[in-house]
C-alpha cells in the first residue's frame, strides 16, 4: 500500500481506501481470528483502513506507518487506534515490550530496499507462535510471459512512479525470505485475477 521508509513522504487523502483492501482485508480478518489474535500490528498502516476494520472486531490494533501524512488521516479516521509515525528500520523497542499476537505488512515488501527488516522487525515484536501475513503483487512465470508477450514491459514494471516497486517476488523467493528469517510458512493464497495471473498473493507464516 506505501513505502515503509523515512526516505520519500507518501501521501495520503483522505477517506481514500487503498485498493488492494476488498480483497486483503477478509484474509487477515480470517487470520486473525484463527489465531484468536487479541493484539495486532499493522506494518506500513496507510492511512488505517485495516486498522479500522481490526478495531471493529473487537481487536487491539496497532499501526504504525513513516508517513506523517498517512498516520494524520489513520487518527482522524479510527481515534480510538493507537498510530505511531515509524518504519521498520526503526528500533522495534519504541513500541514497547508487550508482544503482538498477529502483524500484518500488506503491500509493503515490495517498496523496501532492505526487505529482510521486515520479518526481523515483526519478529522482534511477535510472541512465540504469533503469526505473520504479508501481502504483495504476485509474479509467477506464467504471469510474467504474458506480461511480456503483450509488450506490458516497460508499464508493469515502470522505473517512473516515485515511491514505486522496487522488489519483486514470486512465492518461492518470499517464502525462502520469511524461512532464513525464522518463520514457518503456514499457507499461501492468490487474491485477484484468474489463478496463476493473480494480482497480488498472500503468504501467512509463524514466528519459529
Amino acid at each position: 500500500m506505501n513505502p515503509i521508509s523515512s526516505d520519500n513522504e507518501y501521501r495520503y487523502h483522505r477517506g481514500h481506501q487503498p485498493q488492494t483492501q476488498a480483497m486483503l482485508s477478509p484474509l487477515v480478518l480470517h487470520y486473525a481470528r484463527q489465531g484468536a489474535a487479541k493484539r495486532v500490528l499493522d506494518i506500513g498502516c496507510g492511512n488505517g483502513h485495516m486498522c479500522g476494520e481490526l478495531n471493529e472486531q473487537g481487536i487491539e490494533v496497532v499501526g504504525i506507518d513513516p508517513s506523517q501524512s498517512g498516520i494524520d488521516e489513520a487518527r482522524a479516521l479510527c481515534p480510538s487506534v493507537t498510530f505511531h509515525t515509524m518504519g521498520i528500520y526503526d528500533p522495534p523497542q519504541q513500541l514497547g515490550s508487550e508482544c503482538f499476537d498477529f502483524a500484518c505488512a500488506l503491500e509493503v515488501v515490495e517498496h523496501l530496499y532492505h526487505p529482510r527488516e521486515l520479518p526481523r522487525f515483526a519478529a522482534a515484536l511477535l510472541r512465540p507462535g504469533g503469526l505473520l501475513l504479508l501481502s504483495t503483487p504476485y509474479h509467477g512465470w506464467l504471469k510474467n510471459l504474458l506480461i511480456a508477450l503483450l509488450g506490458k514491459w516497460d508499464h508493469h514494471h515502470s522505473p517512473l512512479w516515485d515511491g514505486g516497486h522496487i522488489k519483486f517476488w514470486s512465492k518461492a523467493t518470499l517464502s525462502r525470505l520469511l524461512h532464513e528469517e525464522g518463520f514457518e510458512v503456514l499457507a499461501f493464497h492468490g487474491c485477484g485475477r484468474l489463478p496463476w495471473l493473480w494480482k497480488s498473493m498472500v503468504l501467512v507464516a509463524r514466528k519459529r
